[in-house]
């Protein structure tokens, strides 16, 4: 089996209100934020352009379940379906169906203490062969 964490893609988070700590991080800490929150980028150990999403949701968000946790994180992978089903295999909680989009593939799991973890096998310079 390839890897199955090669980075973090993302850190999602429960907010009161996403647009004012949008604008709080923006004003205080100079994040370069937009309607989704602030994207990372970075190279990798090749030198491939990659990113990492920070977003707050709306505290009422439905995202995250069936978590009741006020945060997600969600990872990086490699070949999404073939570690779906290992994990499945472990006895891992894979959480609905892979979902594929023009950007890359996502799956969800749940940890040992209820955190849903989203995998995301992306579509960039990274996996590219």
């Amino acid at each position: 089996m390839k890897k199955r964490v090669t980075g973090l893609g993302g850190f999602f988070f429960k907010s009161e209100d996403p647009d004012a700590a949008k604008e709080w991080y923006k004003t205080h800490l100079g994040l370069n934020t937009d309607a989704y929150g602030c994207t990372f980028w970075w190279k990798d150990e090749n030198g491939n352009d990659c990113s990492t999403q920070w977003s707050p949701f709306k505290k009422d968000t439905e995202y995250f379940k069936p978590s009741e946790k006020p945060f997600m994180m969600t990872f990086r992978v490699e070949n999404l379906e073939e570690l779906l089903t290992a994990l499945k295999e472990e006895g891992v909680t894979v959480v609905g169906n892979m979902e594929t989009y023009e950007y890359g593939k996502f799956g969800w799991i749940l940890d040992p203490e209820g955190n849903k973890l989203e995998l995301w096998e992306p579509i960039d310079a990274s996996f590219k062969e």
